[in-house]
């Protein structure tokens, strides 16, 4: 059976009902908005300045009142730096624990500069030369020999030849052989291609976002040569309690409405919650530091919270009442937490002895994790 579907048709058609749309269609109103109010210089090939770049990430208001809605809640710096760099001939290498938005961060980058995050690398073990460089379609080259026509081009090679934005995610999954097939393309900014004895040369606009995370140190380490090449930047963990609570807000609300799971400001304290018992558990001590406390294996990071409260509201919504309560955040506080069955459970008892049930207002929640956890 052949299926015939045009693209721009087919996109716009059925945008409502994309589970989650690239950053570019979900926010191109924002982008529309900044482009059009962006009077800034603008280096060769990008859709916005380096300004509006920022301003699209950390949120604002622009003079004629439109909202840019916070896509990054962290240090202003952090971000300059980022699109700084994209603006230079250094590629960006975003390093952070699990959790940290680096992704995120990376696809509306992407978006910003290029109006495009689709041009992406996903590393693993597994990822071959190939998905680098580029790989051809046997068929052709069997019946016509090596030529362009047989060539498939990577996502990097695609981003060279057009002055994109390239994205290389987990980059230390990459086995380090693939990983250094990178140098040249970074450093020369050319992409040889001996069977034709041709290359692909970078035009202006392109660069390259690559993510690691910090738990992956030691699996495939960059080479000194390819360290070189990034400019790195590192983010962190959310600095307070009230900017977490914000981000897992934010967030659950931008899921929740994409699955038509209603987001009410009941659900506020237990957000709070969640995130207390993973900030405390993450940095081993109580919020007013006069308890110390052991801490579990797993991360516990901002992403986990999100999806531990998008999971309580669907509960909520399809079990409940819609009202955001402890029992539906307790089984997924457990599985984030409990991850080692001998250890972590141990840890996550005591800490529920020990602090839960201690603290004023939680008597709901501790009983909650005990019957989740019994």
């Amino acid at each position: 059976m052949t299926v015939s579907v045009d693209s721009t048709t087919s996109a716009t058609a059925h945008q409502g009902a994309v589970l989650r749309p690239h950053a570019e269609h979900a926010f191109a109103a924002e982008l529309a908005a900044l482009a059009a109010q962006d009077d800034r210089p603008r280096p060769q090939r990008w859709q916005l300045s380096p300004w509006a770049v920022a301003t699209y990430l950390l949120g604002g208001t622009l003079p004629d009142g439109t909202v840019i809605t916070p896509k990054y809640v962290g240090p202003r710096r952090i971000v300059e730096v980022a699109v700084t760099t994209l603006a230079t001939d250094r590629a960006l290498l975003l390093l952070g624990v699990p959790g940290t938005a680096k992704t995120w961060v990376s696809e509306h980058l992407a978006a910003a500069v290029s109006g495009d995050s689709t041009l992406l690398v996903q590393g693993t073990a597994g990822t071959p030369e190939e998905a680098i460089r580029y790989g051809w379609n046997y068929a052709r080259l069997l019946a016509h020999g090596p030529s362009r026509d047989a060539l498939v081009p990577s996502p990097v090679m695609r981003a060279m030849a057009d002055g994109m934005t390239a994205r290389v995610e987990e980059l230390t999954r990459i086995p380090a052989d693939v990983q250094d097939s990178l140098i040249t393309i970074l450093s020369e900014k050319t992409l040889p291609i001996p069977e034709l004895g041709q290359e692909v040369q970078a035009v202006r606009g392109f660069n390259l976002i690559a993510t690691a995370n910090d738990r992956d140190r030691g699996v495939n380490d960059l080479s000194s040569a390819l360290r070189r090449r990034f400019n790195t930047v590192v983010l962190p963990l959310p600095e307070s309690a009230d900017a977490e609570v914000d981000i897992v807000a934010r967030r659950v609300d931008q899921i929740g409405r994409s699955l038509d799971l209603p987001a009410g400001p009941e659900g506020i304290d237990e957000i709070r919650r969640v995130v207390t018992v993973f900030r405390e558990l993450r940095d081993g001590v109580t919020a007013d530091g006069r308890t110390k406390v052991k801490s579990p294996s797993g991360t516990l990071s901002t992403a986990e919270a999100i999806s531990v409260v998008t999971n309580g509201l669907a509960l909520a919504t399809h079990f409940g009442d819609g009202v955001l309560r402890p029992g539906d955040v307790a089984a997924g506080i457990l599985g984030a937490v409990v991850r080692d069955p001998a250890a972590d459970r141990v840890i996550w008892q005591e800490y529920l002895e020990t602090v839960v049930r201690e603290r004023d207002g939680w008597k709901d929640f501790y009983r909650a994790c005990r019957e989740v956890s019994a």
